[in-house]
Order: structure tokens, then C-alpha cells, then sequence
């Protein structure tokens, strides 16, 4: 009888021990829409394979530019399919301010030409907008998720106390990795990384002539790391 109940006791442990695991991570997921806020650090890269593009001086090579590390805002909206659940589509737009650091700048030319000036701080803003495909493991609660898609990113430079400079209009690309835990069935909480790159076209603003008139191309690229909170629906 004794043995009996032992054997009855470690029967339903054991069910229970594998049960729990299949709740938390079986592929119950449905047909969702989402919304989403997040706040993130952003490290960018130096401003790099600079080349003037202003009349009468392009051609010329820039060194490299480094940016200031910056606070990153975002929301996005996604949604993953009926038919196909481990699948969606996502589109976002963020905001940073990663500034041109102040210091000397080196120009470069034909013939070994050089010249270095003392560059004062350049302001920078920056809107992203990203247009994903995601890829997800479907969990009841912890889904982990990666995507891929291309972004449009809207810039503008400013000096400290000069007028509006340049702005430029790029298209480039952003991968992104994360992991979503939800709270509730309609809440969750996410960590996510992402990587943008975009080879920026620095215009100048010729309808100003009080503003900086120099324009010039650079590759911008920086990873994000960020915390956010998500609403299924």
C-alpha cells in the first residue's frame, strides 16, 4: 500500500515536471496585433568613408567623425498571421541625437593633399523609420524573436548657435534580435537590440543663405539596446 503511494506521488511529480515547461513554452500563440513604446541606449559609430559633395570641393576624402553615445525613443506596430503564427510584419519610428563630437577634422585630396581645421560640435537628430519582417518562436509566455527590413532615416545638422545646415533623406537597413515575456495575455515586456546602417547624404541648405553650405556623404551605422513595454490585441 505504502509503495503504492509512493509510486502514485512520484508519477504525478513527474507530470507535472514536464507539464510545466510545455505550458510555459508550447507553441500556443494566435493571430495578433501589437503596439509598442521603448526607451534604449544608442551607440553609434564614427561617421565614416566621408567624401565632400559640396560644388567645387567633391571629391574630396573626410576623416573619420565620431558621434556621442545618445538616448534612444521608439514606438512600433506589428502583427503576426493566422495561418502562419511564427510570422510578421513590424514598422517603428524612433528618435536619437547622436552629435558630432567637436574636434579636428582632416581633408584629403589628389595628390597627397591635407588640411586638418578645428571643427566646433555639430548638433545631430535623427528619425528612423523601420519596415521589418519578424521571425518568432511562438511561446505562451517567453517568445524570443529576430527581423530584418529596411529603414528611412531623416537627419539634420546644426551647429551650437548656427542656423540649420544640412539634412539628409537615406534608406538603408536594420536587423533586430529580442526577447518578449508576456505578463498577462495581453501585456508583455521586451528586451531588444537592434543594428541600423544607412549611407547618409548630408545635403547643404542653399534656400538659407545664412546656413552652413557645406554638404558631404558619410556611412552612419549604430547598435541600439533598449527596454519596452508592448499591448496585443
Amino acid at each position: 500500500m505504502k509503495t503504492t503511494r509512493l509510486t502514485r506521488r512520484f508519477v504525478i511529480t513527474s507530470l507535472l515536471a514536464l507539464l510545466v515547461p510545455i505550458v510555459l513554452f508550447a507553441p500556443h500563440a494566435y493571430a495578433e496585433s501589437y503596439v509598442a513604446g521603448q526607451i534604449g541606449l544608442v551607440w553609434p559609430q564614427d561617421l565614416r568613408n566621408g567624401k565632400v559633395t559640396q560644388d567645387q570641393f567633391s571629391g574630396l576624402g573626410i576623416s573619420n567623425q565620431p558621434l556621442e553615445n545618445s538616448l534612444g525613443l521608439g514606438g512600433k506596430f506589428g502583427h503576426y498571421f493566422t495561418r502562419a503564427r511564427w510570422i510578421g510584419i513590424e514598422t517603428g519610428v524612433s528618435y536619437s541625437t547622436p552629435h558630432i563630437k567637436e574636434g579636428s577634422l582632416t581633408f584629403s585630396g589628389p595628390g597627397g593633399m591635407a588640411t586638418s581645421p578645428s571643427l566646433s560640435g555639430v548638433h545631430q537628430r535623427i528619425i528612423t523609420w523601420d519596415a521589418d519582417v519578424i521571425f518568432r518562436y511562438p511561446g505562451y509566455r517567453l517568445q524570443p524573436y529576430i527581423g530584418i527590413g529596411p529603414s528611412f532615416y531623416f537627419a539634420n545638422l546644426k551647429g551650437p548657435t548656427a542656423p540649420p545646415g544640412q539634412s539628409a533623406t537615406s534608406i538603408g537597413f536594420n536587423v533586430e534580435g529580442g526577447l518578449r515575456y508576456y505578463v498577462t495575455r495581453n501585456w508583455a515586456l521586451f528586451g531588444e537590440g537592434k543594428y541600423n546602417q544607412a549611407r547618409m547624404n548630408y545635403s547643404s541648405n542653399h534656400s538659407d543663405p545664412n546656413a552652413d553650405p557645406f554638404g558631404f556623404r558619410a556611412t552612419y551605422s549604430a547598435l541600439t539596446l533598449s527596454l519596452g513595454i508592448s499591448y496585443s490585441f
